[in-house]
């Protein structure tokens, strides 16, 4: 069954005085009509859907769609009146459902659609290979019965330390020693699930961004030693105290491997990224070994050895130096792929100087801390066509005008007229979209944001942006090229979890 509603606006479409949706309030009264349809591939049915839910039997025309992610359709539809109705159809999943908006292919059909984007890259399985999912299915097993020899062997070895042994003791002893090493091994259980939270959630960012996520894993790897080193202070509260430092380093960790995989992606420029692997390996234990004798030779010191404050506080003056040397390493990477920060200290300086920065300049000009959405101008990403109206506060704005002007881009971009201090764009995706019309959105974007001032009319600004993108970006482009930028392979990617289809 499909859910039809319709969004009657009760001005005509050529006026909206209806409060920015973004921020969650709504001054406009609206007309709510809603009945139930049954679902049909066919858009005959879908259309005739439309007008049954309307409650009218004047003709309207769908104007766009937008198709979101989880198959739920909002379909904009104007009548002979102007006036413009929204029907949101919520479809019950089915096998049936098209393939732009599911998992292609028939793996793993039985499984959640959730679980799948959890444990599976996005895009699967057109972003991976082939024998991508048979090495998987055969690694989860592989790892389960590594993790069951590891928990036996954890309890040898703790019986190995007096707690326990495996003769000559009573049976109330040996419960003891399996309950400690319960314990044990579930302090590295809940430092896992960590992992695997970061893994699920989080596994589309760190191709972005690297430098920001390594550095974040450092930080949050910190707040966990901290939690270590607390525990002398507080032994009644061990185990939760370990659980709690081990849950924040797995949570680091989660962040730090894929994020450097990116890296030594980033060094092996020849296809040798085994070979950069196995070096890189040498220098870390080189490095851990070196660590580990000099960490000996300050606990064999009086003052650390027998004074808590002593060691907490050559602690933190060695893990402030490490995290500035962490920062000061990022820095010196030079990415010639352009992600969404890089592309915006790009783009601002095309759009002031006609030139652009050098792979060296941008990547030193580039924040690593910083996250983008407290970046300036604020760019925000699939935004439904309803709250672009409602947040631009356009009250001559016409759909079919906006429809049109933005006809030969695979987006749409409007300023968001409710925020009167910071400039805010809003930008929404057609279907067919790449990383060139992020690029694009981008540019735009920026020279907005230059130019806000010149003119009272919202349109003449959006028109004239236009204008100038489609004829300054080719020179933007060509002069990336000749920078040594990897125009071929942007990492800005489009958003998937709502497109716009247009309709005649």
């Amino acid at each position: 069954m499909a859910m039809a509603f319709s969004l009657q606006f009760n001005n005509p479409i050529s006026t909206f005085s209806c409060s920015n949706l973004y921020n969650g309030t709504r001054t406009q009264p609206f007309k709510f009509l809603c009945t139930s349809s049954p679902q049909s591939d066919s858009s005959n049915s879908k259309e005739e859907a439309i007008q049954d839910s309307s409650g009218e039997n004047d003709k309207g025309y769908v104007i766009l769609v937008e198709k979101y992610r989880n198959g739920t359709l909002k379909r904009y539809v104007i009548d002979n009146d102007s006036e413009m109705k929204m029907f949101l159809e919520e479809h019950v999943p089915t096998t049936s459902r098209s393939q732009d908006l599911d998992i292609s292919g028939m793996e793993l059909s039985w499984l959640p659609k959730v679980i799948k984007d959890f444990v599976l890259p996005s895009g699967f399985p057109d972003t991976v290979s082939d024998d991508y999912l048979d090495y998987m299915l055969l690694q989860f097993p592989t790892n389960v019965t590594g993790w069951i020899c590891h928990t036996l062997v954890t309890s040898s070895l703790l019986k190995a330390f007096g707690v326990g042994s495996f003769s000559g003791t009573s049976a109330a002893a040996s419960a003891a020693a399996s309950a400690a090493a319960i314990r044990w091994v579930s302090k590295d259980g809940i430092g896992a699930l960590g992992r695997f939270f970061i893994g699920g959630r989080f596994g589309n960012l760190f191709d972005d961004d690297p430098k920001q996520w390594r550095m974040y894993a450092d930080f949050i790897g910190s707040a966990g030693s901290i939690f270590d080193l607390c525990t002398p202070l507080y032994p009644s509260y061990f185990l939760p105290l370990a659980s709690l430092g081990n849950l924040a380093k797995a949570v680091a960790r989660g962040l730090k491997d894929p994020s450097f995989r990116v890296i030594q992606n980033h060094f092996a420029i020849a296809g040798n990224l085994g070979d950069v692997a196995a070096k890189e390996e040498v220098w870390e234990v080189a490095a851990e070994l070196l660590g580990l004798s000099l960490g000996i030779l300050a606990l064999d010191t009086p003052n650390i050895s027998k004074s808590y404050p002593t060691l907490a506080l050559t602690w933190l003056s060695v893990r402030i130096l490490h995290l500035w040397f962490r920062y000061q390493s990022l820095s010196v990477l030079q990415f010639n792929t352009i992600n969404l920060k890089r592309a915006r200290i790009l783009v601002n300086s095309h759009v002031l100087h006609c030139t652009v920065p050098g792979i060296n300049e941008c990547n030193r000009m580039e924040s690593i801390l910083l996250w983008e959405r407290f970046l300036r101008p604020q760019i925000i990403f699939e935004i439904s066509l309803e709250e672009m109206i409602n947040g631009g506060k356009y009250r001559s704005m016409q759909i079919k005008q906006l429809l049109h002007m933005y006809k030969e881009e695979k987006y749409f971009l409007v300023v968001n007229q409710q925020m009167p201090i910071d400039f805010q764009v809003f930008v929404s995706f057609k279907e067919g979209a790449t990383s060139i019309s992020v690029f694009r959105s981008v540019w735009q974007t920026y020279w907005l944001y230059q130019n806000w001032g010149w003119s009272d009319n919202i349109f003449d600004r959006l028109e004239q942006s236009l204008v100038e993108l489609r004829d300054r970006f080719p020179d933007l482009l060509q002069q990336l090229t000749d920078a040594g930028w990897d125009t071929n392979n942007l990492s800005l990617k489009v958003p998937k979890e709502m497109l716009i289809s247009e309709l005649s």
